[in-house]
């Protein structure tokens, strides 16, 4: 039975995908508003094809570009950040040599960073800096690889480099950092358990096309997804203080989600 949800799922999924990149491909060479909404609604309709319910506590700043620091569970996490807000992602370069995904990534306007070449982070940075002055929103998933679920690892702070480098111009008031906690809960409306998340999550070594094949098989999703208000991208000195703002936030907003706590006191920076 698992085996027949996949195969309806992914098959769904290329006959609604594959006839809409042309579309969407036109949106991002001429420009159009489109190429920053369009993929908002795409991810909607694929979070239904798959069968994943949102849960959204919060919600994106629209009047302003926005840094959102998240973590980072499985490969479905973009389809569901992408369902939340009208976002674009920083993605590590390998990215954009996986088969199919790298088309989905370049046709979502993603910046790909090559961590192990530091001299590239000042040009990503201010590439980065100016998509957030256009008002773009731009995901950055700050563990710097994925989790089990169960909860959220260290952020590398040398990683923000890329969003906060030392000596880098003042971003303006225009800009700000929104911290996005998300955790998947449910399967068929029943609780996943500790043991149980690790089928969501994609980590380690996985092959990424047979946990695609597990995860589409698995059933219907609950994900649960707490946004943290929006503060300016300057109040913070360094990317030091970025990182341990956000991780705080988000670490604690995960183990909340998990347990089904409500939002608590905000944190001090």
């Amino acid at each position: 039975m698992k085996n027949l949800r996949a195969f309806l799922v992914l098959a769904a999924f290329f006959v609604f995908t594959l006839p809409l990149m042309p579309l969407q491909l036109m949106f991002v060479r001429t420009g159009s508003r489109f190429a920053r909404t369009f993929p908002h609604w795409y991810h909607r309709q694929v979070c239904k094809i798959v069968g994943v319910r949102l849960h959204v506590e919060g919600e994106i700043a629209r009047d302003n570009g926005v840094l959102v620091v998240s973590n980072h569970v499985s490969w479905l996490d973009i389809t569901v950040l992408s369902a939340v807000a009208p976002v674009s992602f920083v993605a590590k370069k390998e990215v954009a040599t996986w088969p199919f995904v790298k088309w989905l990534a370049k046709l979502q306007r993603s910046v790909f960073v090559d961590r192990e070449r530091r001299s590239q982070v000042g040009t990503k940075a201010n590439e980065i800096l100016d998509r957030l002055e256009q008002g773009d929103h731009v995901v950055f998933f700050a563990e710097g690889t994925s989790s089990d679920g169960n909860g959220v690892l260290p952020f590398r702070s040398a990683l923000f480099a890329a969003v906060k480098p030392p000596g880098g111009e003042p971003a303006g008031e225009n800009v700000s950092v929104q911290t996005l906690a998300l955790a998947y809960t449910k399967v068929y409306g029943l609780p996943l358990g500790r043991r149980g998340r690790p089928q969501v999550a994609w980590y380690g070594d996985m092959d990424m096309a047979s946990h695609a094949w597990r995860l589409l098989g698995l059933g219907p999703l609950d994900a649960n997804i707490r946004i943290g208000p929006p503060v300016p991208l300057d109040d913070f000195p360094d990317r030091k203080a970025l990182a341990r703002y956000t991780e705080d936030k988000i670490r604690r907003d995960v183990v909340e989600l998990l347990r089904g706590r409500p939002e608590s006191e905000p944190a001090r920076r």
